[in-house]
C-alpha cells in the first residue's frame, strides 16, 4: 500500500504523518498495528479535512489532511489511516460544502467539529457565542476529539449485575450534584465526580439502594442555558460516547474514563447496579441558530428530522429545537453503538431513554407502528442483560404509556409511570374521585398494563423525579417559583398536584411541618406498598427542596445541590424510609412478577379491598379512604394497610386475622421511633387512623 504526505497547511512541518486511503468500518478514530484508522459520514460534503494537534489547547493544528474524494471516499463515508499515530491524540474535522439551510444543508468550513462516534472529548475551553455564529472559526474554543485507546484496566472481574426489577429500589441521581455541595464531607478535589459518589456509597447501602440511575453522564454543552446560568442536568448532549468531563477529576479524557469505570466497579462491589439515563431524541445543536458541534456540520439531512414541506426546517418534537433522525440507519448505528459501548467497555447494567416516544418516529415525525429503533435496540444481543426503561412520551404532545412495556407478552421495556406519579399526588393532596386511582395504581396499573402475561414490575412507579417538584416541595408550595430561571417563571409545568398546607414555602408553624413530613412518609408508603418497581429522586429521602423551582435544569448550584446538612436535619424521615424497604423488601408480596388477584384465592396471592367498614369499599367521588387487605397464603404473609387521606381522624373496623393477632407495622401519623417494632394489638378490632396517614397492619410478627 502507497502512502503519502497530507497537505500541510499554518501547521508544524516537522511533524507529519504519512497516510493512506483507510477504511470505511469501523466508524470513528480506531487504533491499529499502522496507526489510528478515521471514518467520518457525511452524505452531502464537497471537502472535509482531519485536523491534528499535538495539545489539547492548541489553536494551530501540527497537521491538516485533507482527505481525497477519489481516494478516502467510499460511498459517504471519508476514511483516512493515518500512520503513526497514537492513543491520545486530539482531532477533529472541518467539513466544506453549501450553506443552504431552505435545502437542509449547513456546512461551514469555519467550525472545527468533534467525531460524533470518538469515546473521548475535550470541551475545557468550549464557548458556544463562537460556535453559533455562521462563518467565524471557532477552532480556539471548540470541542475536540481524543483517540482513546485500550488502557487495559482491571475490573477485578466486575460484571453486571443482572438484578431483577422485582427486587430493585431505583435512585435517580445526579452525579455532579451529589457531592458537589461543601458540607458532603466529600474531599474537594472529589465533589461532584465520579469519584465523590464512591465516597457516598455506605450511604446508598444504608438506605437500601440497590440501583442508581445517573442522569446524563456522557458529554453535554454545559453553556446550553439562558442569562449565562449554567446547564446542570446534562440534558444536552455533544457526545453519546464520551463521559462529560466536568465529572472527572482532571480534563484529561483518559483519566475520566477510568474514573467512570472505578465508579462503577465500586457500586457493583456494593451491590448496587449503574443504569445511565441517555438522550437520543436531541442534540446541543438546538436549530437554525444554534451551534455547530458536529452532527449539523456533517449532514444535518441526514442526523435531524426535517420539514420537508417547510423549508426544510428542523422538526422540534422535543422543546429543544432539534430531533434526532433514528430511522435514518447512520443514526441508529450511532445510537446502537453507543449503548454497545456503554455496556460492552463500561459494564453498565441498563438505560432509561429519555423522551423515548422520539424513537417511534420516523424521518417526518409521523409515529411508526414497527419502529425499527424500539425493536433493534431490544433485539440487540449485546444489550439482552440490561435494563431498558422508556419515558414514553415526547415534549409534543405524543403520549404512549404503556406502549412500549405492552407491546407484546414477552417485550423487556419498562416505564416511567407518569399516571401513578399524577394520580398518587392528587390523591394525597385531598382531590375527589381518586380512590379508583389509587386502587389500580397500587395495583400496577391493570388499566395501562392490561397485558395478563407482563411482569407487573415493568412499570417504574415515582412520586418525584429531576423534572418537577422534589417530594419535599410538593407539600410545601402550592405554585411554581422559577424566577431564577430567568424566564420569568413562564418556564416549568404550571400544575403539580401540590399544596403548600396554609404556608407558601418553609414554615415555622409546628402544625405544618408536622403534616409536611406526614405527607412525606405517606408518598413513601404507597410507592413500597405498589406492585411493581419503586424509584426515588436524589435527596426525597431527606425532604430536599429546590425553593419550588419546578425547571431547575440550569441551576447548577444549591438550589439543587443535595444538601447533606438534611440528612440530620430529617433523619426521623430517612430512618422511616430504611425501615420501609427493609420490611417490604422482607415479604413475598412485594417480589411478584404477575398481577395479583383481587378477591379471595387461597392458592395465590390475592387483594381484598375495604372501606371504613370491611368489605365495603368506598369509590364515591367524595372518598378519600381506602382499606387494602393483602394475602399470600401458602406463604403466610397478611396485611392491612389504611389508606385515610380525609382530613379528620376516621375509625376502621379490621378485617378478621389469618395466622395470629394483628401487629402494628407502622403508623405515618407516629414518632418514626414507634414504627416497624411490630407492636402486638391485643384483641383490637378497630384501629383509629388519624387524619392523613397511612397504618400497616399485619397479624404474624415477621421477624427482622
Amino acid at each position: 500500500m502507497s502512502h503519502k504526505k497530507s497537505q500541510v497547511s499554518h501547521c508544524d512541518k516537522d511533524v507529519q504523518h504519512s497516510i493512506s486511503a483507510g477504511k470505511a468500518a469501523p466508524l470513528g478514530a480506531s487504533i491499529t498495528p499502522d496507526g489510528v484508522n478515521f471514518s467520518i459520514y457525511s452524505h452531502y460534503a464537497q471537502a472535509v479535512e482531519l485536523w491534528l494537534f499535538h495539545r489539547k489547547d492548541d489553536v494551530v493544528p501540527y497537521q491538516v489532511i485533507r482527505l481525497d474524494p477519489q481516494e478516502n471516499r467510499s460511498y459517504h463515508y471519508w476514511h483516512v489511516m493515518v500512520h503513526g499515530a497514537t492513543a491520545g491524540l486530539y482531532y477533529g474535522y472541518k467539513i466544506y460544502g453549501e450553506y443552504a439551510p431552505s435545502r437542509g444543508l449547513y456546512f461551514d468550513g469555519s467550525k472545527l467539529l468533534s467525531d460524533p462516534f470518538s469515546k473521548g472529548l475535550y470541551g475545557s475551553k468550549y464557548q458556544r457565542g463562537d460556535a453559533s455564529i455562521y462563518g467565524i472559526d471557532n477552532t480556539a474554543t471548540a470541542f475536540k476529539s481524543v483517540v482513546i485507546g485500550n488502557d487495559e484496566y482491571d475490573w477485578e472481574g466486575d460484571k453486571p449485575l443482572r438484578r431483577s426489577l422485582s427486587t430493585s429500589v431505583i435512585y435517580e441521581m445526579h452525579v455532579g450534584g451529589f457531592t458537589a455541595n461543601p458540607n458532603s464531607g466529600v474531599e474537594e478535589t472529589r465533589r461532584g465526580k465520579f469519584l465523590g459518589v464512591i465516597d457516598k456509597i455506605p450511604y446508598l447501602k444504608e438506605i437500601g439502594i440497590t440501583t442508581v440511575e445517573l442522569m446524563p453522564v456522557y458529554a453535554f454543552d454545559p453553556q446550553d442555558a439562558p442569562l449565562g446560568l449554567r446547564n446542570y442536568w446534562g440534558y444536552s448532549p455533544v457526545s453519546f460516547f464520551a463521559p462529560h468531563w466536568e465529572y472527572g477529576t482532571t480534563d484529561d479524557p483518559m483519566t475520566t474514563i477510568r474514573e467512570f469505570k472505578d465508579m462503577v466497579k465500586a457500586l457493583h462491589a456494593a451491590g448496587i447496579e449503574v443504569i445511565l439515563d441517555v438522550v437520543y431524541n436531541h442534540t446541543a445543536e438546538s436549530g437554525q441558530v444554534g451551534p455547530w458541534l458536529n452532527l449539523k456540520g456533517q449532514g444535518a439531512d441526514t442526523y435531524y428530522m426535517l420539514d420537508k414541506c417547510h423549508d426544510n426546517a428542523f422538526l422540534n418534537y422535543t422543546g429543544c429545537g432539534n430531533t434526532l433522525n433514528v430511522s435514518h440507519p447512520v443514526v441508529r448505528r450511532l445510537m446502537r453503538e453507543s449503548l454497545r459501548y456503554w455496556v460492552e467497555e463500561m459494564h453498565i447494567d441498563g438505560f432509561r431513554f429519555d423522551l423515548a416516544s422520539i424513537l417511534t418516529r420516523g424521518t417526518d415525525g409521523a409515529v411508526l407502528v414497527n419502529s425499527p429503533a424500539v425493536g433493534s435496540i431490544e433485539a440487540d444481543p449485546c444489550l439482552s442483560d440490561t435494563k431498558l426503561i422508556a419515558e414514553a412520551w415526547d415534549a409534543a404532545g405524543l403520549y404512549q404509556l404503556g406502549f412500549f412495556a405492552g407491546r407484546n407478552g414477552d417485550t423487556r421495556w419498562a416505564e416511567w409511570n407518569g399516571a401513578y406519579r399524577d394520580d398518587i399526588r392528587r390523591f394525597v393532596r385531598g382531590d375527589e374521585g381518586m380512590v379508583p386511582k389509587l386502587a389500580a395504581r397500587v395495583l400496577g396499573s391493570p388499566d395501562i398494563y392490561s397485558n395478563p402475561h407482563q411482569d407487573i414490575n415493568q412499570s417504574i412507579h415515582f412520586i418525584s423525579c429531576h423534572d418537577g417538584f422534589t417530594m419535599g416541595d410538593l407539600v410545601s408550595y402550592d405554585h411554581k417559583h422559577n424566577e431564577e430561571n430567568g424566564e420569568d417563571n413562564r418556564d416549568g409545568l404550571n400544575e403539580n398536584y401540590s399544596y403548600n398546607y396554609g404556608e407558601e414555602g418553609p414554615s415555622d408553624d409546628p402544625h405544618i411541618n408536622a403534616i409536611r413530613s406526614r405527607q412525606v412518609r405517606n408518598f413513601m408508603t404507597m410507592m413500597f406498598f405498589t406492585q411493581g418497581t419503586p424509584m426515588l429522586n436524589m435527596g426525597d429521602e431527606v425532604c430536599r427542596t429546590q425553593g419550588g423551582n419546578n425547571n431547575a435544569y440550569c441551576q447548577n448550584n444549591e438550589t439543587s445541590w443535595f444538601n447533606w446538612d438534611d440528612v440530620e436535619r430529617h433523619r426521623d424521615t430517612l430512618d422511616y424510609l430504611r425501615g420501609l424497604i427493609k420490611y417490604t423488601h422482607s415479604l413475598k408480596l412485594f417480589g411478584l412478577s404477575n398481577r395479583i388477584k383481587v378477591g379471595v384465592d387461597m392458592e395465590q396471592p390475592y387483594i381484598v379491598w375495604h372501606g371504613i367498614n370491611q368489605s365495603q369499599a368506598d369509590w364515591s367521588p367524595t372518598s378519600h379512604t381506602l382499606g387494602m387487605e393483602m394475602v399470600h397464603p401458602t406463604l403466610g404473609e397478611h396485611l392491612y394497610v389504611i389508606f385515610n387521606m380525609y382530613w379528620e381522624d376516621l375509625d376502621f373496623e379490621l378485617p378478621k386475622t389469618m395466622f395470629g393477632q394483628w401487629h402494628l407495622v407502622a403508623d405515618t401519623y407516629l414518632d418514626q421511633g414507634e414504627n416497624f417494632c411490630n407492636t402486638l394489638l391485643v384483641d383490637q378490632k378497630n384501629y383509629l387512623a388519624k387524619d392523613r396517614s397511612i397504618v400497616i397492619l399485619s397479624d404474624f410478627a415477621k421477624k427482622e
